[in-house]
């Protein structure tokens, strides 16, 4: 008898609140604020509210290219420790696109321009200073297999060569697109 006292006494101590509901909006305002958060996670414009026409050339142009952004502040003395560095992911690039280039039944030298284009492009366009790029085992084994099924390497080597040329084409053309409409 005296826990269920005790019981309601406890529960007659609680207060209960009631919380609001969020304010009504419409199917219009919900996929609107839906789509900008999807879309647009870490607002990427927010930089050029408010901003001059110029201000804000300036900043779309380093929002494309970062390194109109890093680079005007670049030092020479960093130049040394980046050509180190350069050398050093090279003597591991250089020989792993040529052995990609192999698992996709491509010749070797398309696996050297896999190493050195990559990185040129990205020093460029990328963001991360801290990112090597370049071929990657599973797009090079999915590539062969896939273009394995529609022409032999062995007997047509160059159709071989320029179906993967255009599905490589095609490829870093829609992710440059993603990547520029983020």
């Amino acid at each position: 008898m005296e826990q269920n006292d005790t019981t309601t006494i406890e529960m007659s101590a609680m207060e209960i609140h009631k919380v609001a509901p969020p304010p009504h909006k419409t199917t219009l305002q919900k996929l609107k604020t839906r789509l900008k958060e999807t879309f647009f996670p870490d607002d990427p414009l927010r930089q050029f509210k408010g901003q001059p026409l110029k201000k804000k050339l300036i900043l779309g142009a380093q929002y494309v290219f970062p390194i109109l952004e890093w680079g005007p502040n670049y030092s020479l003395k960093l130049l040394k420790s980046d050509i180190v560095s350069g050398l050093t992911i090279a003597s591991l690039a250089i020989p792993q696109g040529i052995s990609y280039a192999k698992l996709a039944n491509l010749p070797p030298i398309v696996g050297l321009y896999s190493s050195f284009v990559p990185p040129l492009v990205y020093a460029v366009l990328g963001s991360s200073r801290d990112l090597a790029v370049g071929p990657v085992s599973i797009a090079s084994l999915v590539l062969g297999s896939m273009l394995r099924e529609v022409v032999s390497p062995t007997k047509d080597p160059i159709l071989f060569l320029q179906l993967a040329f255009s599905s490589t084409f095609f490829a870093g053309l829609f992710q440059a697109s993603l990547g520029f409409l983020r």
